[in-house]
Formats: structure tokens, sequence, C-alpha cells
């Protein structure tokens, strides 16, 4: 997706990127893809909060001794393609962006939380900013984005506010992906968890002294019903798909007078959105895995533009 990304904004932006670009991003995205899941299975395996772990983190987890190996070699290829082929002005201006990605995976890998950290006013307004799903998004579109934006931005009299319009489009399909597959595998939570959970968290008699309903399961009735109310399944990513589409079906046409190439571009972005829709009304008869694949495939459609 990355280098699929990277090559359509440079077609959008009428740049051509060298060959050494998408390659450093497709080794870069492979080894933080790696680092990711290899860091998630380890602090949930120590931690022993495993039902916070996912089939991908399970199977790194078991070819890690591949995998930690691969991401090693792909990093330093990336190192040796910055140092080696990337020019010093664009060496400063990705500093930028590797920074940011160091401080995100500081923060998400950490066991001190940034909320600790700031004054108690503005906790509140940090989860949605500071999600995993948002950083992630936002540090995603940023490496597709910034070669052709800084390309373009050297042409003479060149528009940039299309691409940057294109550019926040995409980093809020970014986020909807990763929101979405976070959402879809959160509700496939194992019964015997959901069981267990209403073992430890309700008392076994009332504050009457009388025995609580119980079900042919042996489980207090009252309990179950609210630990089933508490997980997530009534918050679907539908709403925002179908929003994302819309606002992408309006904004193409204001930008196909100047910029047919980024019009293009987001009605590109749009149909993923909109096929983002039926894979959340889908999310009871798939399986985690089959949805995530999925997710990840709807966001392929600037394969459909002619990149020539």
């Amino acid at each position: 997706m990355a280098v699929v990304w990277s090559l359509a904004f440079a077609w959008a932006a009428r740049v051509q990127l060298p060959a050494w670009v998408p390659a450093l991003l497709a080794l870069v995205a492979w080894a933080v893809y790696i680092g990711d899941r290899l860091l998630d299975a380890r602090a949930g395996l120590r931690t022993g909060q495993t039902a916070r772990l996912r089939d991908r983190h399970h199977f790194h987890h078991r070819h890690r001794r591949v995998l930690a190996p691969l991401a090693v070699i792909s990093a330093c290829a990336a190192a040796w393609i910055v140092f080696s082929l990337m020019p010093p002005g664009a060496r400063e201006r990705n500093s930028v962006l590797a920074a940011a990605a160091v401080a995100y995976f500081s923060g998400v890998h950490s066991s001190r939380r940034l909320p600790r950290l700031v004054p108690p006013l503005l906790v509140p307004l940090l989860p949605p900013l500071l999600s995993k799903e948002f950083l992630a998004g936002l540090l995603f579109t940023a490496g597709c984005v910034l070669p052709a934006l800084s390309r373009a931005a050297a042409g003479p009299g060149s528009t940039l506010w299309p691409l940057w319009t294109a550019a926040v489009y995409f980093a809020a399909l970014a986020w909807l992906n990763c929101h979405a597959i976070e959402r879809w595998e959160s509700e496939a939570t194992p019964p015997a968890l959901e069981k267990r959970r209403v073992r430890s968290d309700f008392p076994e008699k009332h504050s009457s002294g009388a025995n609580p309903p119980i079900d042919s399961a042996g489980f207090c009735v009252r309990a179950k019903a609210l630990t089933y109310q508490s997980w997530p399944t009534a918050q679907t990513s539908f709403p925002f798909a179908l929003l994302l589409a819309f606002a992408g079906v309006l904004l193409a046409p204001v930008l196909r007078s100047n910029q047919p190439r980024t019009a293009a571009l987001v009605a590109a972005a749009a149909a993923s959105a909109l096929l983002l829709a039926p894979l959340d009304r889908l999310r009871s008869r798939l399986t985690p895995l089959a949805l995530r694949v999925a997710a990840d495939l709807v966001l392929l459609t600037p394969l459909a533009l002619d990149f020539r």
C-alpha cells in the first residue's frame, strides 16, 4: 500500500520519483510492521494480557526467529539507501518524519503513558488524537505524500493545496482502515474470556443476601447481560465509511477543473471508503483475518489509475 499510494501521489503531482523512493518506503513499512507486531506480542505475553493479542501477533511471535532478522535486514537496507542515495536536503526533511516515527514507537510501546505528562484538563482530548489508529494513519500518510510533495514544491509555479487536500483525505481513509480493523478484531472476543470476566467481576450474592438468578451455564443472568453490553458491538465503522465516501464524491468534482489527476486520486480513495462499508456490514460472517486482508485490499484502488 505504501508503494502504491506514493506512486499515486507522485502521479497526481506530475512528478517522477526515483526508483529508490518506493523501495525505501517498502523496506521501512515492512520493518516497522514486523517490529510493531513483535513488540505488541512481547508486551502482551509478558504482562499476561494475551486477550489483546490477535492472530497476526501470535503468527509473528511463533516465527520471530525468521521475521526479526528479516526486519533488521530491511532496516539496514533502508539505512543504506538513506545515506547513499538520498540527497542531503531530503535527508534533513525526512529526519522530522523519522523522529515522529520514533516518538510513535516510544509512546505506543512504552510503559509510561503520555496522559500522565500533560495537564489534567487536556487528558480527555488525548484518546482520539493519540490513539494508535490515528497516529498510524497520520505517519503512513506522511510517508506516502512527502516524496511527491517535496518535489512538487520545488517546481516552478506549483500549486500545492490540491495535493494537501488529497493528503488530508487519505489520512482520514488510513485512520478509518485502522479503526475498522481494530473494531472488528475487538468484537471477536472469545466467549470463554467473557465467562471468566463474569465470574471474577460479580459477587455470588446480592446485597440482600439472596442468590442471583442463574442460567443453565451457572452464570449470573444480570451480570452476563451487563458484561455483553460492555463490549463495543454497537459501535461500527459503517457510518464513518459512508460519510467519508460522500465527502470524496463532493470533493472530486471541485478539484477536477484545475487538477484532474488529484480529483481522480480522491475518487479512488472515496471508492476505498465506500468498499469498507459493506465489509463492516459483513463482519459477523467473515473471520477477523479475512476482514483485515479485505480492508487492506480495498485500499489498492489507485491501481486502477494510469500511472504513465
